[in-house]
């Protein structure tokens, strides 16, 4: 190589006065571009989803289960001449009695049942508003689990299909509105029965 005096280009010769300082953007030295990385939607949720975990947030829950609708329950309708409390099933329908019944004896079954359900009790243990002074007791014969209000087998009418209704008021002389004050069957009752 033929000795010839070389003169390095002034950007070079500016960085070996200034070592600290960067060389300058040229054709050959480039600053390398900055470029944004992109996490998907599903990773920052999980994130976010993670960092309130880590400081104690909770979830939404749905409420407990409520204890339930009493089975029996009263409203204010009126009987003939006069309005007076009537017992009511969860549906609003007024319950009956039938004077046949006695403390040991459920008299309406098959075709009777049929024009005048019975109030059953399913699985679960009948219960009534608080405010009732009767007891309740079921009697598990032909019907079911019938339950019953001071002794009397409770019955709602097949005719009636709205809370209104007390079509069944009267029939024969022997089905009648059941109410809160209604007397006790019998004495007998209270050792007939399973008592709530």
């Amino acid at each position: 190589m033929c000795p010839i005096c070389y003169t390095p280009p002034c950007w070079l010769a500016r960085a070996d006065r200034n070592p600290g300082r960067y060389l300058p953007s040229t054709p050959h030295f480039r600053r390398p571009a900055m470029t944004s990385v992109r996490f998907p939607a599903r990773i920052i949720v999980g994130v976010a989803a993670l960092s309130l975990a880590a400081c104690g947030g909770t979830t939404a829950t749905s409420p407990a289960a409520s204890s339930g609708t009493a089975l029996i329950h009263t409203a204010s309708m009126k009987i003939g001449d006069k309005t007076e409390p009537v017992l009511k099933n969860t549906k609003g329908l007024t319950l009956y009695y039938f004077t046949p019944d006695t403390a040991t004896t459920i008299a309406c079954t098959g075709g009777c049942a049929k024009t005048w359900p019975p109030l059953l009790a399913g699985a679960s243990t009948p219960t009534s508003d608080p405010a009732l002074p009767g007891q309740l007791s079921v009697a598990d014969g032909t019907n079911g689990k019938q339950v019953l209000y001071q002794g009397h087998p409770l019955y709602t009418y097949s005719k009636d299909g709205d809370a209104g209704d007390a079509y069944g008021q009267g029939i024969g002389g022997k089905w009648f509105v059941a109410t809160p004050d209604l007397a006790a069957a019998s004495a007998s009752a209270s050792s007939s029965y399973t008592h709530y």
